[in-house]
């Protein structure tokens, strides 16, 4: 007699599980929706990056206002990605003679919807040109967040 009654407490209890749980879900649902909602959520975005530092010194060690060549870099980058923009910074690097050097550098980066291959080879032989006239011993370039020296 005792199983029946367990029996018969059991069949509601089971019924309200079974109909709640599509109501529970939905609501976790609903809630996980909201999480991953952003006012950012449908907006235009640019995945790819791209840094050129144009160095602050002529022939490695006397300093020059870089003024024309971050103007010349920010045209550049513009007529290529849509927009630049260049930040002052320090860069700094151990010398031969285990000293450190330090230079100001400026960056000039935009970010860009697709680097293709034409758009690097571009930067690539603009980073080359400014070795030559500035008489660098290497510029940098950053693509996406790797460095890399253009000698």
């Amino acid at each position: 007699m005792k199983t029946k009654k367990i029996f018969y407490w059991m069949i509601p209890i089971l019924i309200i599980v079974f109909l709640g749980s599509p109501f529970y879900a939905a609501d976790q649902k609903e809630a996980s929706e909201v999480k991953q909602t952003s006012p950012l959520k449908g907006q235009f975005y640019l995945e790819e990056t791209v840094k050129i530092y144009v160095p602050s010194t002529y022939d490695m060690d006397e300093p020059i206002d870089n003024t024309p060549y971050v103007n010349e870099t920010l045209a550049k980058f513009s007529e290529m990605f849509g927009g630049a923009t260049a930040i002052d910074g320090t860069g700094s690097w151990l010398s031969d003679d285990n000293e450190l050097v330090k230079e100001k550098v400026t960056i000039v980066y935009s970010f860009a919807e697709d680097l293709n291959k034409k758009n690097l080879k571009e930067v690539v032989n603009y980073a080359r040109y400014l070795k030559k006239e500035m008489k660098q011993s290497s510029v940098s370039i950053e693509v996406n967040g790797k460095m890399f020296f253009i000698e």
